[in-house]
């Protein structure tokens, strides 16, 4: 077992390496130019698109909301990496890791952007009137059958790690909040998320988009609120913060009470990795979730769910990144989601790890949610539709088992899967580029687009 790690930490060190983070930036920054800046020129225009499509009363072909599409990729997306992964990427590669964050959450948002037209504009309809599209389906109704095996390797890669970055490794970070804050059992969390897991999941995709449609917006309000307690209480030092993280983007960072010092090069390369790792652009797990909205348009789709990159980064990652800036506690050596907890502490005595242990928990809930419909569709493209209910309960089952186990290894292969998942999505962006830009000028042309 010892040389099987040691075989998956090397691999791990390898796909998420620097020449993986440069494809992933790399084919961002080609996607943003292509599209000559309209994600981010157009940012008003999706949040408006965003409010006009959240009854999903209109008579699209689809099956939830274009909101609901939304919310349920905002479900996988906001969650650990928002806590502890920020922290994290700021603990080891100091204030600045937070500017490169950023800068790869605007590049991420053409991305998002092209991953969810081509999910919309290439998806299939099941025998059971099921939207079903994402990577491997553009891959399979875009590229043709010679590309046949980089959709099944991005389904296979897909269906694994959800168990596993999605499910086990959500379900211990919630049993381990609620134990450390509150001095819950395991084995309680794990029965109640069980339970809580089944009666929402075995409900499929529209019950799904149902909850996230309410809870996320709640649960990431909620969060943000208590942020803005620590950033006014601090009020005055954000402009001396703001300099501190553009000058450490651009400078290395010596060495000060418990932080350890960071090159340039290592706040550019957590920055990024960390960024990425939060809002998933670039992985292909959020236009599963998308081709599933009642649209019949991919290009409004698109500038709906490039907003899930800009709200899980700009927003909610740089409440939890400020916090820790401006409090001063990332100079004391303490990482992970302590780090976070130290912050809202310093602030909200007693109450700052309470929120934020509750935060963690509810984040990591509704990434299995959200993460069951990204491997429920990779299953149902390996096996078949007969395979759907199989999955949902051993889904169910792996909940508790993820609750009361020891997850190190498990953690690495999910991380080094969720790497091999965007190897295959990046591929397929490039080569469907053409026609992703041709939809987006045709798009341009039509007075109802607006844009």
């Amino acid at each position: 077992m010892e040389w099987v790690t040691g075989f998956i930490n090397d691999l791990n060190g390898l796909v998420w390496g620097k020449p993986m983070l440069i494809m992933i930036f790399g084919t961002g920054i080609f996607l943003m130019v292509g599209l000559r800046f309209m994600p981010v020129l157009n940012l008003f225009k999706g949040f408006k698109l965003l409010w006009a499509g959240r009854d999903g009363k209109n008579k699209n072909e689809g099956e939830i909301s274009p909101f609901n599409a939304l919310m349920t990729s905002l479900s996988a997306t906001i969650g650990t990496g928002n806590i502890t992964g920020v922290a994290t990427a700021i603990f080891i590669g100091g204030p600045g890791a937070l500017f490169w964050m950023w800068v790869t959450a605007l590049i991420g948002m053409a991305t998002k952007y092209a991953e969810a037209v081509c999910a919309v504009h290439y998806r299939e309809v099941d025998e059971k009137g099921s939207y079903l599209g994402g990577p491997m389906y553009y891959i399979k109704n875009g590229l043709g059958k010679k590309w046949l095996w980089l959709g099944f390797l991005f389904a296979l890669f897909g269906a694994l790690a959800s168990f596993g970055i999605g499910n086990t490794v959500q379900a211990n970070s919630v049993a381990s909040a609620l134990q450390a804050q509150f001095n819950i059992p395991l084995w309680l969390t794990g029965v109640v998320l069980l339970l809580l897991t089944a009666a929402v999941v075995l409900g499929g995709i529209k019950r799904i988009a149902l909850v996230a449609g309410k809870l996320v917006p709640f649960m990431a309000l909620a969060y943000i609120a208590a942020g803005l307690v620590v950033l006014i209480t601090h009020f005055s030092q954000i402009p001396q913060a703001l300099t501190l993280i553009v000058k450490s983007a651009f400078s290395p960072v010596a060495a000060t009470g418990g932080f350890a010092g960071a090159t340039i090069m290592l706040a550019v390369q957590w920055g990024v990795a960390r960024g990425i790792f939060s809002n998933e652009a670039g992985l292909g797990s959020a236009p599963i979730a998308h081709a599933a909205a009642k649209t019949n348009d991919p290009v409004r789709q698109g500038m709906i769910a490039m907003l899930g990159t800009f709200i899980d980064t700009i927003i909610v990652c740089s409440i939890t990144g400020l916090a820790i800036v401006l409090t001063g506690v990332w100079t004391t050596g303490v990482k992970g989601a302590a780090l976070t907890i130290a912050a809202f502490d310093q602030t909200m005595p007693e109450m700052g790890g309470v929120i934020v242990s509750i935060a963690q928990a509810v984040f990591a809930f509704t990434t299995i949610l959200g993460w069951s419909v990204y491997g429920e569709r990779c299953v149902e493209y390996l096996f078949g539709i007969r395979s759907v209910m199989i999955f949902r309960v051993l889904w169910i089952i792996a909940v508790p088992i993820g609750a009361m186990g020891d997850l190190s290894f498990i953690w690495l292969l999910a991380d080094t899967l969720n790497a091999l998942m965007a190897l295959p999505n990046l591929i397929a962006l490039l080569l469907l580029s053409p026609v992703i830009f041709k939809l987006t000028v045709e798009a341009r042309k039509k007075t109802a687009a607006g844009f």
